[in-house]
């Protein structure tokens, strides 16, 4: 079993992107349900095994503040 973590970030132009890590993949789309769909989509384009995997989904939300 492989594990996979995503780095998932609001877009500037609305919706969300997510990177792979260690790994090239990438997408994005307009709404959290959707993004689940096209991460699961482009893990099974990226590798042609049947491999079962685990996806990991983290949200990071960059905020900057004054003081």
């Amino acid at each position: 079993m492989q594990e996979l973590i995503f780095l998932i970030k609001e877009s500037p132009e609305g919706g969300f992107e997510a990177e792979a890590l260690g790994v090239a993949i990438f997408t994005e789309a307009e709404d959290w349900d959707e993004l689940k769909k096209k991460i699961r989509e482009a893990v099974s384009c990226h590798f042609d095994d049947d491999t079962h995997r685990i996806i990991r989904m983290h949200f990071v939300k960059e905020e900057v503040l004054s003081a």
